[in-house]
């Protein structure tokens, strides 16, 4: 099998394509052929390695944490999946990969309504989202400034924000807002100005979740959010000096069904661009180039649509 690994830290280059030994599922495991990996900065951070609660083991680091796939085996004791079966989930530091093995109850089902690129590209976004509303409350009458709307979890927060019943303000580079109108959000810029233009748009934001960092926390306070329904996923430091809240949800196999069951129905789409499994190294400039909306994601030969 083909693996996505790095010998040391350092830029996208240091990514490479090596043969690996096929896993092997033990009890309650599945081994599910990859059709698509996502990539998100976290992958970025950690090959950079600035993800120091994690240390690589080199050489011959795999990476990737999102995939979708097709079951070939089980192991012992699954009964709730079958060989054939169409999955999605979780797969820490190892999803960009041609086979992988995972538990079987973290493993969701992949509806037919859905391709494999869409599906890896809505595993982390979903999880992550879903549970940073929860963790606010955002409901219907709210007002949510999402940071980095046109990034795959201010993707799908606008949506669910949306479906909830908030209203919802989301920052972007002005290449990207015809993508934010298209999910239901007002656009406004980036950048010192950004206080001024959500003011200007008649709006007052009642909960913000900052997906960019930076300034972003002192900003949404600066609108007049109380600093516990500021949440954040990327910046503890500025979450810790303002009194706000990190909002980094855990895997749940529960929140990231009831996403793909939305997503099923075409209330959650997210724009997706794919790579050959082999372009791994575009991949992740792109995606440390925060430029363009939606999800990247490695695609295998036997990628479906």
């Amino acid at each position: 099998m083909r693996a996505v690994v790095f010998d040391r830290y350092g830029p996208p280059e240091v990514l490479h394509i090596a043969d690996r030994p096929v896993p092997e599922p033990g009890p309650g495991e599945i081994l599910v052929r990859v059709h698509a990996a996502g990539v998100q900065p976290f992958d970025t951070a950690y090959r950079g390695g600035r993800m120091s609660w994690a240390p690589a083991d080199f050489p011959g680091q795999t990476i990737g944490q999102e995939y979708s796939g097709v079951v070939e085996r089980v192991g012992d004791g699954v009964g709730t999946v079958a060989a054939g079966d169409e999955v999605l989930g979780s797969a820490m530091f190892r999803a960009a990969a041609d086979l992988i093995v995972v538990p079987a109850g973290d493993a969701v089902a992949k509806p037919a309504t859905i391709g494999f690129p869409t599906a890896a590209a809505l595993v982390a976004a979903s999880q992550t989202a879903g549970g940073a509303l929860r963790e606010l409350a955002v409901t219907a009458g709210d007002v949510l400034l999402v940071h980095a709307g046109a990034g795959s979890v201010g993707t799908v927060a606008i949506q669910l924000a949306r479906l909830a019943g908030a209203t919802v303000v989301a920052t972007a580079r002005p290449e990207n807002h015809d993508y934010l109108r298209g999910l239901g959000a007002v656009p406004v810029a980036y950048g010192p100005g950004l206080v001024d233009a959500v003011r200007a748009a008649g709006l007052a934001p009642t909960v913000a979740l900052d997906a960019a960092g930076g300034e972003a926390i002192a900003q949404s306070i600066a609108l007049g959010v109380a600093s516990a329904r500021v949440g954040t996923i990327v910046d503890d430091r500025a979450a810790e000096e303002h009194d706000a809240r990190v909002v980094r949800a855990g895997r749940s196999p529960q929140r990231l069904a009831e996403v793909v069951a939305l997503a099923a129905e075409g209330e959650v789409v997210i724009e997706v661009r794919t790579f050959p499994l082999d372009d791994v190294v575009r991949a992740h400039e792109l995606v440390e180039s925060r430029r363009g909306p939606g999800k990247v994601v490695l695609t295998t030969v036997t990628a479906g649509s």
